[in-house]
């Protein structure tokens, strides 16, 4: 038996970049059909989502912590052992 010919690496999607973020044909292809619906050109829908998803991850940040007043801390002290 003759040996075998080495297996081909899988094919690469095809990657397109669309306002600095990488898009395989398919998502290509559902982004438009996205825009399309919202009656934007595909650059001002993908610049809308960006914003958006920018603003929702800044509303789930978690707040600093505040730190507590005075009242609090003295009341802390007082329940501590000696």
């Amino acid at each position: 038996m003759p040996p075998k010919p080495p297996a081909k690496p899988a094919p690469k999607p095809e990657v397109t970049v669309v306002a600095g973020k990488k898009l395989t044909k398919g998502q290509l292809a559902y982004e438009q059909d996205r825009a399309k619906q919202a009656g934007k050109s595909l650059e001002d829908w993908m610049k809308i989502k960006a914003k958006t998803a920018a603003i929702e991850a800044q509303k789930a940040a978690p707040k600093p912590v505040k730190k507590p007043g005075l009242i609090s801390r003295l009341l802390d002290k007082a329940h501590k052992p000696i």
